[in-house]
């Protein structure tokens, strides 16, 4: 086991990354030397810096000197990046970010979040119920909190709250003592084989329950049945972790007034509750709940057009997530009497996930007034020519011929402003860069 005491200097391959922001911040506040390099400089690179980081925006294998005692990687970083082949000349210890989470919890009470979508809006739920609680957690989180604007709060109890990722069997690095399931749907295709995979690295997450831990989830939910079977069957025979079914919840003397729509966020809710019924939290720190205002690109408001019309961004990037906000959209709209449109600005994320899911993606997005489709986001994927937002739009428009596939961001945002009117809510969605488009559009800030 790493001694993190021990360490002076981390470098970072990938620092930009949510996820791995959070631990240098972390390893920042330690008095650590951070140094770390990415792509390009973002928000997240930026503030970093503010805090001391040295950062590097080319990744070259000269950024590593031998004087570093960790380098922490994203595990979309290559075996043959230049930095990584370099640290493994000198023969420097290297973790990937899921490894790192795994050193971090192994000490800690971990209450581990999991699901293919939610986990990012239920960990900050959480965090903010506990810290109501006096419970001082420390929290790792796949967003901006907006109360600490930060993804990262470093608590000084033994309780550790983290968004834990399926991708690539990477939760299964963690020791939790709770678990929190949202749902399982058919994501990261890319990986794994197909949805029963899926389920079976749910099932093997669960297993690494202690027989004193809690699995938090739907117990209806079909699709959750192999964790729950082996949640039930950790440590000695007739012993098994607890299961709570958060869905239990509804109806009892605590109620739910979100600031936030939609019927998801009500789930996620309800499981952020049920890990306070986990851990005797009272209900007046409950109450918290009632007063969670959301996370970074979870349905957050940016501003106003000139004209009037409502800016929102949301990070949705899958049909399911799409879905919900639509959902969740309409019901705002209802509630603050907007008589627009719906216009949805999306920019699908990966393009394996856009073509396994191109059917579903152009059901879900047809459901909005007016589609204005941005090129695929790549990330870490090579072009595909199989696919492009081109062939999205063609099968959106069998439902909806209000459709638009254009170049760049500046032609999205310009699209908009040319369509939109008083009284229309435009949503920015996807989990790309698609959040500079309502920057774009933004003139009147909240």
């Amino acid at each position: 086991m790493i001694d993190l005491n021990k360490m002076r200097k981390v470098h970072f391959i990938g620092v930009g990354g949510i996820g791995m922001s959070a631990i240098a911040r972390m390893i920042i506040g330690e008095g650590k030397e951070v140094t770390g390099s990415d792509r390009a400089s973002s928000l997240v690179t930026e503030e970093l810096e503010k805090l001391g980081a040295k950062i590097a925006y080319e990744q070259k294998a000269e950024n590593i000197s031998a004087d570093i005692d960790l380098i922490i990687y994203t595990i979309a970083i290559p075996e043959d990046n230049s930095e990584l082949k370099r640290a493994r000349e000198l023969r420097i210890k290297c973790l990937t970010y899921p490894e790192m989470l795994g050193v971090i919890s192994a000490d800690k009470y971990t209450i581990a979040v999991a699901g293919t979508h939610g986990k990012t809006t239920t960990t900050a739920m959480i965090s903010k119920v506990m810290i109501e609680a006096g419970l001082d957690p420390t929290v790792i989180v796949g967003s901006i909190l907006k109360d600490q604007h930060s993804n990262f709060i470093a608590g000084q109890s033994d309780y550790l709250v983290v968004e834990a990722c399926e991708y690539r069997r990477s939760f299964l690095n963690i020791h939790p003592k709770i678990i929190v399931i949202t749902n399982i749907d058919n994501d990261h295709l890319d990986y794994y084989k197909d949805l029963a995979d899926i389920q079976n690295v749910f099932a093997e997450f669960a297993s690494r329950l202690p027989s004193d831990g809690y699995l938090i989830c739907d117990t209806n939910d079909p699709l959750l049945a192999p964790a729950i079977e082996a949640a039930k069957k950790v440590g000695l025979p007739g012993q098994g972790a607890q299961i709570i079914d958060y869905e239990s919840l509804r109806g009892l003397t605590f109620q739910l007034k979100l600031q936030m729509p939609g019927e998801h966020n009500v789930k996620n809710a309800l499981a952020a509750w049920a890990v306070a019924q986990a851990l005797k939290i009272s209900s007046s720190a409950i109450g918290a709940l009632n007063k969670f205002s959301g996370a970074w690109r979870r349905f957050e408001f940016k501003g106003k057009t000139k004209n009037g019309a409502l800016v929102y961004d949301d990070y949705a990037h899958h049909p399911t997530e799409i879905k919900a906000t639509i959902q969740a959209s309409r019901e705002f709209m209802k509630q603050k009497n907007l008589n627009g449109k719906l216009i949805i600005a999306f920019q699908p994320h990966l393009y394996s996930r856009t073509k396994f899911l191109k059917d579903d993606f152009a059901h879900v997005l047809a459901q909005a007034d007016e589609i204005i489709l941005a090129p695929i986001y790549a990330a870490r994927e090579p072009i595909d020519p199989a696919i492009n937002s081109d062939i999205l739009a063609d099968l959106i428009k069998l439902k909806n011929p209000r459709v638009f596939s254009l170049f760049n961001l500046d032609q999205v945002a310009e699209q908009i402003k040319k369509d939109s009117q008083s009284n229309d809510l435009i949503i920015t969605m996807g989990a790309g860069d698609i959040s500079k488009v309502g920057e774009k559009l933004v003139e009147l800030k909240p």
